[in-house]
């Protein structure tokens, strides 16, 4: 799903369904760089994809994250990901990154994440409305 000035995808390198990254449509390094439009546009964005996370895949919240700095990924992108109520001690706050992972075979199906953003999809047209 895009908006004017973001677009949001499901993290293909993930094995927890749900976890979603914002990437801005124009080119940035930090979040100082955002326009205010955008800047505006991106709160109502997290707030609405929250609830949908919530709606789809029974979430208690969501972390959000944004660092831009490993290698290949330093321009700004923001993590949003669920955080399941029976989620492991050891994937909770900043051990979550611990579903990224780098061996393809682990990876969530892409029919799974397909399933799961239009899911999201459906939701925010919801919330919408």
């Amino acid at each position: 799903m895009s908006t004017a000035h973001w677009r949001v995808a499901h993290a293909f390198n993930s094995t927890l369904p749900g976890w979603l990254v914002i990437l801005p449509t124009r080119h940035l390094l930090a979040l100082t760089e955002i326009l205010p439009e955008a800047a505006g546009e991106l709160g109502g964005l997290l707030h609405r994809l929250s609830r949908a996370l919530e709606q789809v895949t029974g979430c208690t919240k969501t972390y959000l994250m944004q660092f831009s700095e490993a290698e290949g990924f330093s321009h700004l992108h923001v993590h949003v990901v669920p955080r399941m109520p029976d989620q492991p001690d050891d994937r909770c706050g900043p051990a979550v990154f611990g579903y990224l992972v780098d061996d393809e075979q682990q990876y969530l199906p892409a029919a799974e994440r397909d399933r799961v953003a239009c899911g999201v999809r459906t939701a925010m047209e919801q919330l919408a409305q």
